[in-house]
C-alpha cells in the first residue's frame, strides 16, 4: 500500500497544540510551526478506521485492556526489537512524561541526585527539579558532529551518590541511536554503582536505515533488574492525543513501587480510544511506519542539502533516529533571545530554540521534519531569508 505524506492537512482551528498557539507562544498567529514533536501526517488508515469504529459506539465509558491489546504490544517488540516482554511486566499510564515523573517519585527520595545527559528533552529537568530532586548533569560530548556519552563524568556522578539515571534512547534532540556497546558500557557503570535507570524509549521505532535501537533492559538480566522502560505508540504513529502509553518493569519490587504510585494518583485507567488505536498500530500499520521512515529520511537529506547550499554557516547534526534535526547555529553569534526573535518575528517560523534542552543547547535549533516536504521548504526559505536580511 502506498501512503501520501505530501498531502497538506489543515490543522489550524482544530484545537491543535502545535498549530493553534501561534499568538500565545510566538506573538503571531501566522507563524509556521515546526517545533513540538507531533507529525503533520494523517495517521495510518488502520488507526483511523479503528478510532472511527470506536467513536461510532456513541457511549464513551470506562475502558479495560484486553489480552489482544497486550499481545499487540508484546508481539510488536518481539518483531521489531527482538525483545520478549512478559505481559506481567506491563503497566499502563497516560503518557511517557507522567511515567518519568512517577518513576522519579517512586524510586528516589526528595533531595536525591538524578542524572541526565544534556542537551535532552526538556521535561527531564522538570521531573527532577519539580519533584524536589537534585539535578546531576552529565553533558554529552559533541565530537565530529556526533554526540557521545561522557563516561568519566557519569562515573564521577555515580561515585558522588546519584542513584538514578534518566536515559533518553534514542536521544532527543540530538538524534543519536545509541549502539549496543555504548549502552553496555553505561549499564556496567550502573550495575557497579547500583544506579537505577529510567529509560525513555518513546522514539524507539523511529530509527533511520543503517541504525538499530537496542532496548536497554533487553541487553542483560542485570540491566533489566534496575530499569523502568517508558514506551508508547504515540510518537511512532502520531497519536499523542489518545494518551496511550505503558511501562515495562521486570523487577517485581520496582514494579510494585511504580504501580502503587499509579494507584495513588488514580491514573491507571486506559483511554477509551487507546487500546483500539494501539492494536491497529501494532498489528496493522507496520507498512505505514516503514514508508514514513523513508519519507523522514528524504526530508532530512533535503534539509541538510538546503542548509549546506543556502546557510553554510549552520551545521546540522544528522539524526540517526527520531524525525527531528538538531542544527548548530552558533556561528550566527546570536543569543537565545535573538534567535527567537529571528524565528518568530522576522522569519515567522517556529523551530525549538536549543537552550530549552539545557545550557549546552544554546545556539542550536531543533527542526521537526515530520511534515510534507514543501512545508519544510517553506519554513527553511523563510528562515534563510531572515538570516540573509539580517546580514545586509
Amino acid at each position: 500500500m502506498s501512503h501520501d505524506f505530501n498531502e497538506r492537512t489543515l490543522r489550524r482551528g482544530t484545537l491543535s497544540y502545535k498549530w493553534d498557539q501561534g499568538e500565545n507562544l510566538f506573538g503571531d498567529p501566522e507563524v509556521l510551526p515546526l517545533w513540538v514533536a507531533d507529525m503533520d501526517f494523517k495517521c495510518a488508515p488502520a488507526i483511523v478506521r479503528a478510532v472511527n469504529e470506536r467513536a461510532a459506539q456513541a457511549i464513551y465509558g470506562y475502558t479495560i485492556r484486553t489480552e489482544e491489546y497486550v499481545q499487540a504490544i508484546t508481539g510488536w517488540f518481539r518483531r521489531r526489537h527482538h525483545w520478549d516482554i512478559d505481559a506481567a511486566w506491563l503497566t499502563d499510564s497516560p503518557g511517557v512524561v507522567p511515567s518519568l515523573s512517577i518513576a522519579v517519585q517512586s524510586l528516589t527520595e526528595p533531595g536525591d541526585a538524578v542524572i541526565l545527559q544534556s542537551p535532552v528533552y526538556n521535561p527531564f529537568y522538570d521531573v527532577i527539579l519539580k519533584n524536589g530532586r537534585k539535578l546531576a548533569e552529565s553533558p554529552l560530548l559533541l565530537k565530529e558532529n556526533r554526540y557521545e556519552m561522557d563516561y568519566d563524568r557519569l562515573e564521577e556522578l555515580m561515585k558522588d551518590g546519584a542513584k538514578l539515571l534518566l536515559l533518553c534512547s534514542p536521544q532527543n534532540p540530538g538524534g543519536r541511536v545509541w549502539t549496543k556497546e555504548e549502552l553496555v558500557r553505561l549499564g556496567d557503570l550502573c550495575v557497579k554503582y547500583d544506579v537505577k535507570v529510567v529509560a525513555d524509549e518513546i522514539h524507539c521505532d523511529l530509527v533511520l536505515p543503517e541504525h538499530r535501537h537496542f532496548p536497554f533492559a533487553s541487553l542483560s538480566e542485570a540491566f533489566a533488574e534496575r530499569t523502568v522502560t517508558c514506551l508508547a505508540p504515540s510518537k511512532t504513529f502520531n497519536i499523542p492525543g489518545l494518551q496511550t502509553s505503558f511501562t515495562v518493569i521486570s523487577n517485581r519490587e520496582l514494579k510494585r513501587k511504580f504501580d502503587r504510585m499509579i494507584e495513588a494518583l488514580g491514573i491507571g485507567s486506559v483511554n477509551f480510544f487507546g487500546p483500539s488505536a494501539t492494536m491497529a498500530a501494532y498489528n496493522e500499520s507496520e507498512d505505514w511506519l516503514d514508508a514514513l521512515l523513508g519519507y523522514v529520511k528524504a526530508n532530512q537529506e533535503f534539509a541538510v542539502r538546503y542548509l549546506d547550499e543556502h546557510l553554510p554557516e549552520l551545521t546540522p547534526v544528522p539524526s540517526e533516529g527520531t524525525y527531528l534535526l538538531w542544527v548548530d547555529c552558533r556561528k550566527l553569534s546570536l543569543s537565545s533571545a535573538e534567535l527567537k526573535r529571528l524565528m518568530y518575528k522576522e522569519a515567522k517560523i517556529a523551530f525549538n530554540e536549543g537552550s530549552l534542552y539545557g545550557r549546552n543547547g544554546e545556539g542550536f535549533l531543533r527542526i521537526n521534519l515530520a511534515c510534507p516536504q514543501d512545508l519544510l521548504k517553506e519554513a527553511l526559505d523563510r528562515f534563510s531569508s531572515a538570516v540573509k536580511n539580517r546580514g545586509e
